[in-house]
């Protein structure tokens, strides 16, 4: 499969992502070109992958200094007390600003690897391979970095752009249905977003892409939607107004998460396909989205057996703690909510447009039932 490479353009950095089949192999040549100080290089790795996915990077790099740290990856490490523990051991091997770290996983140790990036000398180098699919689309891509607070997800963190993202679609052939299925809701969500013809191709695709059937359609998903990403990005890098588009469903998802206190009971990709289709039925009840768009959105997740009602994840009694996870929301800036929603297919709506109140929101979870 030819190799693929797009450039991310942001304020503060450019940088590239490497799209291929088995192109972790060029790793230690990207290293080179993009990295020609290093010395020492800390590896963040996902400990549940397969053993020759690390193996693989470690012999490819054995020319450096390696320093290997094994994570269970999990919303519990994305935490203060794990990425200072990171921090302080980086500091102790003399870790330089030259140096640099590399996240092997998916959105979980990429988000807590560079956030550690980040703060560690006010910043070393940082390199993404990311491992899932759900990586692959998002996480990887705009630099967002952070770790969780008891407050909620995502609320501590820093905006910290890569050097270079390697993404290797081989890696997802071992990767279960439900990652892949999460990491579509990204690719889907991107679509609903900004592009109509994108969303027609994946009612089509979705299974093979879901299923790993066609390995040229999959490949075509991730450059498309990374593609959009990165447009996004590139225009508004720390998040002050268009870049929030890239929070559709998100917020429903985050009070999900949170009222599952964020469990394998619903990972993130889950919450998130269910939170745009709440937030699809939303927009369709503020008169905003039409019917055929809703039920032309609503197929595509029967057809490709999606995530999408509350009841079957949730009592009605779990409303009012959904809600309460919902208002601490970081784009909410007052009492009001506010919601990414989109008034057709391809087209998201401003957000400062769309504020709502807990108790219409309230109301509006319980009539699903």
């Amino acid at each position: 499969m030819k190799n693929t490479k797009i450039i991310v353009k942001t304020k503060s950095k450019s940088y590239p992502i490497y799209f291929g089949d088995k192109n972790l192999n060029s790793i230690k040549l990207l290293i080179k070109k993009h990295l020609p100080g290093v010395n020492k290089i800390c590896i963040i790795s996902d400990r549940n992958l397969p053993s020759s996915l690390l193996k693989k990077l470690k012999s490819a790099l054995k020319i450096y200094q390696l320093k290997i740290y094994k994570l269970s990856a999990n919303e519990k490490i994305k935490d203060f007390k794990v990425a200072n523990n990171l921090a302080e051991n980086l500091l102790k091997d003399n870790l330089n600003r030259s140096d640099c770290i590399i996240s092997l996983g998916g959105g979980i140790i990429s988000d807590l690897s560079a956030f550690v990036s980040s703060i560690v000398k006010r910043g070393i180098k940082f390199v993404n391979i990311p491992t899932t699919l759900l990586a692959q689309v998002d996480a990887s891509i705009g630099g967002k970095t952070g770790v969780n607070s008891n407050q909620g997800k995502n609320l501590i963190g820093t905006f910290y752009q890569p050097e270079f993202v390697l993404i290797d679609t081989s890696i997802l052939n071992s990767l279960p249905r439900r990652e892949m299925i999460c990491g579509y809701g990204e690719i889907l969500k991107h679509a609903l977003i900004s592009n109509k013809k994108f969303f027609m191709w994946l009612y089509k695709n979705a299974n093979q892409i879901i299923n790993k059937n066609n390995k040229k359609n999959l490949k075509l998903a991730i450059i498309k939607s990374c593609k959009i990403k990165s447009k996004i990005v590139s225009r508004d890098e720390k998040e002050k107004n268009l870049r929030m588009v890239l929070n559709f469903g998100h917020t429903f998802a985050h009070g999900f998460e949170g009222a599952k206190k964020f469990s394998g009971k619903l990972n993130h990709g889950e919450a998130v396909l269910l939170g745009m289709m709440t937030a699809c039925i939303f927009s369709y009840k503020k008169k905003l989205l039409p019917k055929n768009d809703l039920e032309l959105i609503n197929q595509h997740y029967i057809n490709a057996n999606l995530p999408r009602k509350l009841k079957n994840q949730f009592k009605i009694t779990q409303i009012n703690n959904i809600v309460n996870f919902m208002k601490r929301d970081k784009k909410n800036l007052n009492d009001k909510i506010n919601l990414v929603l989109i008034k057709k297919i391809g087209t998201a709506v401003k957000l400062n447009s769309t504020a709502t109140t807990s108790k219409e929101l309230k109301k509006f979870l319980i009539d699903l039932y």
